[in-house]
């Protein structure tokens, strides 16, 4: 038995190769839910999703969000009703009251859908569609995910970190915005000088995910910070995985991320941008998997192996050293 955690990008390119190592049958992914928005009423839960689609073989993987071949025409006409209306187009994170208004699971992370600011397909959007209308009649974001995961064919069982709402806000010199708008509207240029999980302690780990987390566990090659921290801020969490087998895969070589906003975000949270960093970022780990071209010597025992992830034949050959990892514990 496995267990995978995972957000953004990283931990979901290696799933595409893991079943050489583990079985699906036998093999559980906590989803980062510290991303999620509201934006024009909808839940939309990036990491969750991108999850289920992959399940169901049809995510798009150009983009590693989003369903393959979606149109997007809601999404064109928020935008052609916007400029129509004259009306401000942009990120438009709703005042500090009506973050914490009415539905709970908003809280803190509400956008207006006027002229949305992240592109959303028109089949994605029904699920959004659905998963909101199932949490106005009384779900929890745990069944409404077991039945969304179930809908689509996935194989694992998936899991999101919690029922309760947290938030990713970055603090930056341009002010405190949430992680979608400072990666997808602003690219992550503002310069960071905090980041907060907010809700965090507030929250507790959702059903099934402390008891998945006795098995052994996989940390893909995803953002430390904004994709992996959030669950790690969870109560009970950290300490579940330090009596757990742990093996967390570098998103680095050496210095040098494979992708996104990682290195400004562990250095602006005390951690290292580097492998070395792991060591801070991920204490509990026992074991680690760095690229051949890595020296890092991180003082747990360590499968050095290619780990860019271009593929199903480059995940499988990652997850292969996942598993070489977790036995020299």
């Amino acid at each position: 038995m496995v267990t995978f955690l995972s957000g953004g990008t990283g931990t979901p390119k290696l799933l595409d190769g893991a079943r050489t190592a583990f079985s699906p049958d036998e093999t559980t992914v906590v989803a980062n839910t510290g991303d999620d928005v509201e934006l024009g009423g909808l839940l939309v839960c990036p990491d969750v999703d991108t999850l289920i689609y992959q399940g169901g073989d049809v995510l798009d993987r150009d983009h590693w969000w989003g369903i393959s071949g979606d149109t997007t025409r809601t999404h064109a006409a928020l935008g052609d009703v916007a400029n129509a209306a004259e009306l401000d187009t942009g990120p438009q994170y709703l005042s500090d009251d009506r973050q914490t208004a009415g539905r709970r699971l908003a809280n803190w992370r509400r956008f207006s859908g006027v002229s949305e600011f992240m592109t959303v397909g028109d089949r994605d959007r029904a699920v959004h569609i659905t998963r909101t209308s199932l949490l106005d009649q009384g779900h929890t974001l745990s069944e409404v995910t077991e039945r969304l995961a179930g809908g689509f064919g996935a194989e694992f069982d998936l899991l999101p970190m919690s029922d309760d709402p947290v938030a990713t806000l970055i603090h930056t010199t341009e002010g405190m915005m949430h992680f979608q708008e400072f990666w997808v509207a602003r690219n992550g240029d503002p310069v960071v000088e905090n980041v907060e999980f907010r809700g965090a302690s507030e929250a507790s780990p959702a059903p099934g995910v402390l008891a998945a987390l006795e098995d052994d566990v996989v940390i893909g090659p995803s953002n430390p910070v904004t994709s992996i921290g959030p669950m790690l801020a969870l109560p009970g969490v950290v300490d579940r995985l330090a009596e757990s087998r742990v093996v967390a895969v570098s998103p680095f070589v050496e210095d040098e991320p494979f992708s996104g906003p990682v290195s400004k975000l562990m250095e602006a949270v005390g951690a290292t941008p580097a492998t070395a960093g792991l060591r801070t970022a991920y204490p509990f780990a026992d074991a680690f998997v760095v690229d051949s071209a890595d020296d890092t010597d991180l003082g747990k025992p360590t499968v050095r192996v290619d780990t860019e992830i271009d593929g199903s034949e480059d995940a499988a050959r990652v997850a292969e050293a996942c598993a070489e990892a977790l036995s020299k514990v």
